[in-house]
């Protein structure tokens, strides 16, 4: 089973890498966009009961993978 996890900003959090990402877009012409957020994407090949995989994937994500603090997680099972 694989566990795909994509890790963002809060919407709080000053991002300044997506700010240098939209100014960048700007500047080469690219029109109307109004906000960007750089964040994480992470695959993870798992084997186990999905509840189970599911308990320690959420787990992993909120000791170690993210900052609770400042970013935002979600995960899917495949």
């Amino acid at each position: 089973m694989k566990a795909k996890i994509i890790i963002t900003p809060k919407k709080a959090v000053l991002d300044p890498q997506g700010k240098t990402v939209q100014n960048a877009l700007e500047h080469m012409g690219y029109g109307g966009i109004s906000a960007v957020h750089v964040g994480k994407y992470l695959e993870i090949e798992v084997s186990g009961d999905k509840e189970t995989v599911r308990k320690q994937i959420d787990e992993a994500c909120h000791k170690f993978l993210s900052n609770p603090v400042i970013e935002d997680y979600k995960f899917e099972l495949d």
